[in-house]
C-alpha cells in the first residue's frame, strides 16, 4: 500500500482556492469571473489559445 505524505506547499495551494471558492459560495461563474477580473487587472500577459475541436486534438496527439 501507497502512503503519501503531505506537501506543505500543495496543502496552501489546496487551502488558498478553498476558500477563495467558499468566498463566492462555490459559485464556478462567479469563481471563473473572479479569476478573469484577477488576470485583467494584473500586469501580468497570459497566453489564450484558441479552441480546437474534439477530432482536431485528437489527430494532434498521433
Amino acid at each position: 500500500m501507497k502512503t503519501t505524505t503531505s506537501d506543505p506547499i500543495v496543502d496552501e495551494v489546496r487551502k488558498a482556492r478553498h476558500d477563495h471558492a467558499a468566498q463566492l459560495g462555490y459559485d464556478i461563474k462567479a469563481i471563473f469571473r473572479s479569476i478573469r477580473a484577477q488576470q485583467q487587472s494584473s500586469d501580468r500577459q497570459y497566453v489564450h489559445y484558441p479552441a480546437r475541436r474534439a477530432a482536431e486534438a485528437a489527430s494532434a496527439r498521433s
